[in-house]
């Protein structure tokens, strides 16, 4: 999700309410403790050089629980920093403390923002011999002859 997108979703709603994947709430008593641009320099794993830009926000749960966070609050918060990322249309991500903090992507549906995990993959399959699509064979299509055998060095 962009951050013009989570400001379009916030601006249609009463109450912020942010779940993780499984659908449980997120402590309506959360903060939103920094928003800010992250960017990651780096080479993939075949030597392309790289660079990500997103919008960051970390959500924190503390002991206050009468705190509640607004939507029009927290546009307001985004808005106050949008000079950092220069007013780029960022995809956004929230990072949030379970038994360890984790960076989620971000959706809509339904009223609800909802932490979607990350999913690590090689950025380079070309280059590192990772074939783009399992190749599915039926066990009776293979040959035998080339199937590896106990004691003959494929394995």
């Amino acid at each position: 999700m962009k951050i013009s997108e989570f400001l379009y979703a916030l601006s249609g709603l009463e109450s912020l309410v942010i779940t993780n994947e499984n659908g449980q709430p997120i402590p309506a008593h959360f903060h939103v403790t920094e928003v800010g641009q992250t960017t990651k320099n780096y080479i993939d794993c075949g030597g392309t050089m790289r660079d990500d830009k997103c919008i960051s926000m970390q959500l924190w749960v503390a002991d206050d629980v009468n705190h509640r966070l607004s939507p029009q609050k927290l546009a307001t918060i985004i808005l106050q920093a949008a000079n950092l990322w220069n007013q780029e249309d960022l995809p956004i991500e929230m990072e949030y403390q379970e038994s360890t903090i984790g960076r989620y992507d971000v959706s809509f549906s339904n009223g609800k923002f909802m932490l979607c995990s990350k999913q690590t993959a090689c950025l380079a399959p070309d280059q590192c011999g990772i074939p783009q699509e399992k190749v599915k064979l039926n066990l009776s299509e293979i040959n035998r002859a080339t199937t590896c055998k106990p004691g003959s060095g494929c394995c």
